[in-house]
């Protein structure tokens, strides 16, 4: 962290091993499984999650979004938000512990590789500190090139989710998702040889924010003064200072509740093997600051209620969503017009964008025209996403009609789905 003078404070926490450390093991493979295998599996011939941003459209688990269905991503953004929202009123900072990218990537790569080139917080400190010699600069530019490395593999991935992984990863990307991924690569190598917790302290806004989101109801990791204190004396605290050591941001957990603390219960395991030799519970556990745990109250019934709300509109647009979006209109000019043998004809343009996986032929036809009608609609075949506008024209026999204004409905079959459009046919029959 930045002192008053501008310096750079190094954090050095030191290993420590307990059930949490396990817990965060687990979870940091099966993210990191997630996010590294995710851009290489396909489904229907896609992949499972792209966003292509210059043809507009996202591929997500078979299906194809386009801007059509924005609703469904300002639901599943919001959504995102609430969830978080409403398991930090409960469990506090979980998300920070135990699946931010930044929690993993340090815990399950950055501190792995300080430990095993330049050993553990006494002889990473004891490093720091002496003179540049020849093993020094050996070490850093060992440990620093593995940090481009996995920078490197890491930005590759983030942008396999936009440009595809097999095209990317075997030479057939472009030049511009290869300066990308070099732009992300140099921002995540600067991250892990030298931001590091500085990213949580400063610049992320969820540790800013989250004190809006909890209460003294909220999970929290936190140290029992009433049993420690006084320390080295009446007080169950040896004052070891081994929350301190293994702490990766710096902080003193007997301090009371500090905002900085990302709750990845270092402090908890490295207290438990300390008090364990004591045959004491440990004096640093998940706790709320009242002392009482309590699923139902104010804030997270309103944040499980707002879930619920947006859940249930994701399943009622999911219902009604079609595999073909489209719209009708008239076309301009006249509302109608009389044609030399007598028929009355309208003219429409008809709108349509694919949201099938594969190229696929839709048929028009129209309901609520008299018998002996005619359509006349050229022949669509659309590919993944592809937005056409063909014209659509209706002619009707003279004297089929009464009336002025005719509903009808313009169907639009693919091989899996049925899209019905209201339009009006307009003819010169007197009357409303």
């Amino acid at each position: 962290m930045f002192g008053l003078a501008g310096v750079r404070k190094w954090v050095y926490p030191q290993s420590v091993k307990g059930r949490f450390q396990r817990l965060h093991r687990w979870t940091g493979l099966g993210l990191q499984a997630i996010l590294f295998l995710t851009p290489w599996i396909h489904w229907g011939g896609h992949p499972l999650v792209r966003l292509d941003l210059p043809a507009r459209r996202l591929y997500l688990a078979g299906g194809l979004y386009t801007p059509a269905d924005t609703a469904f991503l300002v639901i599943l953004g919001l959504g995102s938000a609430f969830a978080l929202f409403f398991f930090t009123s409960l469990f506090g900072r979980l998300w920070c512990g135990y699946a931010c990218p930044q929690t993993v990537f340090l815990e399950e790569w950055v501190r792995p590789i300080d430990r095993w080139i330049e050993g553990d917080r006494g002889q990473r400190m004891a490093l720091d500190k002496g003179k540049w010699t020849a093993k020094k600069v050996g070490k850093k530019a060992l440990k620093w090139t593995l940090f481009a490395l996995v920078a490197g593999a890491v930005s590759m991935t983030l942008v396999s989710y936009f440009a595809g992984a097999r095209e990317l990863w075997t030479g057939g990307g472009g030049s511009v998702e290869y300066g990308f991924a070099a732009v992300i690569g140099t921002i995540l190598f600067f991250d892990f040889a030298w931001f590091r917790e500085q990213l949580c302290n400063y610049v992320c806004p969820y540790a800013r924010f989250q004190g809006a989101l909890t209460d003294d109801k909220s999970m929290v990791i936190a140290y029992d003064t009433a049993r420690g204190e006084p320390r080295k004396g009446e007080g169950a605290c040896i004052d070891c200072n081994k929350c301190v050591a293994v702490c990766p941001q710096g902080i003193d957990i007997r301090n009371g509740y500090q905002l900085d603390c990302v709750n990845c219960a270092r402090c908890v395991d490295a207290c438990e093997g300390v008090m364990d030799k004591l045959h004491q519970p440990s004096l640093v556990r998940y706790t709320t600051q009242s002392g009482n745990w309590t699923l139902l109250r104010g804030r997270t019934l309103a944040y499980g209620g707002l879930l619920a709300a947006l859940a249930t509109g994701m399943v009622v647009l999911s219902a009604q969503r079609h595999e073909l979006d489209g719209m009708v209109s008239r076309a301009p000019g006249s509302l109608f017009y009389v044609d030399a043998d007598g028929w009355v004809r309208n003219s429409f343009n008809l709108r349509l964008t694919s949201r099938e996986t594969a190229t696929d032929t839709f048929h028009v036809s129209v309901d609520g025209l008299p018998e002996g009608a005619q359509v006349m609609v050229p022949p669509v075949t659309l590919e993944p996403g592809q937005q056409v506008t063909v014209p659509l024209i209706v002619r009707v026999p003279p004297d089929t009609t009464s009336g002025r204004t005719l509903p009808i409905k313009v169907n639009v079959t693919s091989r899996d789905d049925l899209l019905q459009m209201d339009a009006t046919f307009k003819t010169d029959a007197e009357g409303s």
